[in-house]
């Protein structure tokens, strides 16, 4: 393997992250809901996430399930039922009213510590099995048949570290003052639309082929 297809791995990768998916929704969410602090353990979360899905795709484990389809649908449908859990939560949040006084970061969201912020986001992004697919092709594309074993430690490491910090500057964005502030007066409208979704993002998962 070369440098320039490291790089050009690292360069889609990049660019696969700034579309927006559930491991952005949670992020963001979690920036306005909660606090900073909060939002950078889910992304870090989803980075543990990824760094679980490159390794299996490197040693050829997730073209496995990619192709074992009962344990792919098993998958499916256990993603689908987090993202549902989870639009559940958020359309409960934005049926129920802020509490008088309540903050503006933290508005409508329970308190929760840095291991359940982790777990959050470790789930939404395992529990997805596009991520299995989009790892799986774009390795097979991008990656010659025989890789040595420092590109694939590099590669196992700046797969994750990438979408750490991707999800890091996301977290300090939407947790900034101004769109806190903004989210604490349009919450339920936020909480709605972003249930809404998650719900979407479950449903498609049940009924994709």
């Amino acid at each position: 393997m070369s440098v320039a297809s490291f790089a050009a791995l690292l360069t889609v990768w990049t660019l696969a992250l700034l579309i927006p998916g559930p491991d952005f929704l949670a992020v963001t969410h979690a920036s306005v809901a909660r606090s900073r602090r909060d939002a950078v353990f889910v992304g870090l979360g989803v980075a543990a996430a990824m760094a679980v899905w490159a390794t299996t795709s490197l040693v050829g484990l997730t073209v496995l399930l990619v192709k074992c389809q009962p344990l792919f649908q098993a998958v499916r449908f256990a993603g689908a039922a987090y993202l549902a859990w989870l639009a559940f939560q958020l359309l409960r949040s934005a049926a129920r009213r802020a509490a008088p006084g309540a903050q503006a970061v933290g508005t409508g969201a329970k308190p929760r510590g840095a291991a359940a912020a982790f777990r959050a986001g470790f789930l939404c992004n395992i529990g997805n099995p596009k991520a299995a697919v989009f790892f799986s092709s774009v390795f097979a594309a991008l990656l010659p048949p025989h890789v040595d074993w420092e590109f694939r430690v590099a590669i196992g490491i700046a797969i994750p570290a990438i979408g750490a910090a991707w999800y890091a500057v996301v977290a300090c964005l939407f947790s900034a003052r101004r769109i806190a502030a903004g989210y604490a007066r349009a919450r339920r409208v936020v909480d709605g639309v972003t249930g809404t979704i998650f719900a979407a993002l479950a449903g498609e998962l049940v009924v994709a082929e």
